[in-house]
């Protein structure tokens, strides 16, 4: 078979590969970033992904299903890697949602800049936080080491076994949840601590107005503990990585 057409194949995995995983990647997914700039970065890195990365299929022996199912392949690949990312990344945005509805900001919804979604306003900067930390340690590059070592692992036109990517998407949402109950709880903890003593002066005074009292108290305690405890959200960027390395499938 023609090689030019070879490299076309094997360019047209990785580039699948690639697209899929940006569609659900945090930063690249969202739409913040103009389309023509993501289309821009999924062509450029794919044409030097595949200068630099052996493409093991003989397109000479490959028929049309048979291209079709590497394609398919490499999208559920690129996608599962993505969504591992994006629900690791979500950890602080999931907590601050978790605090803002103890402070009595359920019903408060503002427009997130960067994925166009409406959000609450605590975990939208508590994001943007992590956000900044996560780019002022280089931690995009994680993202690139990623895509490389995933070429490395498994070359294009071989996906790890379903069991392997279903596993890792799962213990994925599963550290979600952990994650971000484990950077939330010690607020929490504060916000039962202070309905506690409201409560005893519901009971020693009971002419005090304790609703109205109580809203702009969790508004400022939620503040507070969340300025307390700031470090230890800025802490997650390391265990971010280390997240990232033991569910990825590469």
């Amino acid at each position: 078979m023609d090689p030019i057409i070879e490299k076309l194949l094997g360019f047209a995995m990785i580039l699948t590969r690639i697209s899929a995983l940006f569609l659900v990647l945090p930063i690249f997914s969202w739409s913040a970033i103009p389309p023509r700039i993501k289309i821009s970065m999924a062509v450029i890195m794919s044409i030097f992904f595949s200068m630099v990365t052996y493409i093991p299929v003989n397109s000479s022996e490959v028929s049309t299903l048979q291209v079709i199912i590497l394609l398919a392949n490499e999208a559920s690949y690129g996608f599962a890697m993505g969504l591992i990312a994006a629900l690791l990344f979500s950890v602080v945005k999931f907590s601050g949602r978790f605090i803002g509805r103890q402070m009595g900001l359920a019903m408060a919804q503002v427009l997130d800049p960067l994925s166009g979604d409406s959000s609450q306003p605590l975990g939208m900067v508590l994001e943007m936080i992590f956000f900044i930390a996560f780019l002022s340690v280089n931690g995009h590059h994680i993202f690139l080491l990623m895509i490389s070592r995933s070429y490395e692992t498994f070359p294009a036109g071989s996906i790890p076994t379903i069991s392997v990517l279903t596993g890792g998407v799962i213990t994925a949402g599963s550290t979600f949840l952990s994650a971000g109950l484990r950077l939330s709880g010690p607020i929490v903890a504060a916000f039962l601590v202070l309905m506690v003593v409201l409560g005893v002066f519901a009971k020693t005074i009971p002419q005090m107005n304790i609703l109205f009292i109580s809203m702009p108290l969790k508004v400022g305690m939620g503040l507070l503990m969340s300025v307390i405890f700031m470090p230890f959200i800025i802490q997650y960027v390391s265990e971010f990585a280390e997240w990232m390395a033991k569910l990825m499938p590469i």
